[in-house]
């Protein structure tokens, strides 16, 4: 971070000596992030993965919420160990469902972030080539605290991802 702003401030001083123009754009990547169209067709790719699991997961949740209904409402009229043997089952329904959710929410979260890197590789490449064909010096994406319309090349970013298969 203090490199980039040393190398930003170097620019700055030595063009007004060199009288040359430095050509510098910013990159919104979390805008790109949202809006690029492999971060949709990936999340598609997540959802279409997952479906059976959560699904299974969502089952599960439904059989176990039956089953406290079947409970609450013959509960009165069980024994007491009939009702305690239930409940039992009950909570070791719940214990699988959550350790069952959590799994899913891990594997998802890692899946995730592995499209999300292949994303971003797929953004460095299409900002390099954006930045190489509008000649631009310096392309920065992070660490900026403001960065005003004319320098932000985002929405040619995301143009330019979509090219990119």
């Amino acid at each position: 971070m203090k490199k980039c702003i040393a190398l930003i401030l170097f620019l700055i001083f030595n063009v007004s000596n060199l009288s040359a123009e430095v050509k510098i754009g910013f990159v919104e990547i979390q805008k790109i992030l949202k809006s690029a169209p492999q971060t949709i067709s990936a999340n598609k790719k997540l959802e279409k993965e997952f479906t059976k699991r959560t699904a299974k997961l969502k089952k599960a949740v439904k059989k176990i919420n039956a089953k406290e209904s079947q409970l609450k409402k013959d509960g009165m009229t069980m024994s007491e160990s009939d009702r305690n043997k239930k409940q039992k089952e009950i909570q070791g329904l719940k214990i699988d469902a959550q350790r069952t959710e959590r799994e899913v929410r891990e594997d998802i979260d890692l899946r995730r972030r592995e499209e999300i890197a292949k994303v971003q590789k797929q953004v460095n490449i299409a900002v390099e080539k954006v930045a190489k064909e509008q000649n631009y010096d310096l392309v920065l994406y992070q660490g900026v605290a403001y960065a005003g319309k004319k320098v932000d090349i985002t929405d040619i970013v995301i143009k330019a991802l979509g090219d990119i298969k």
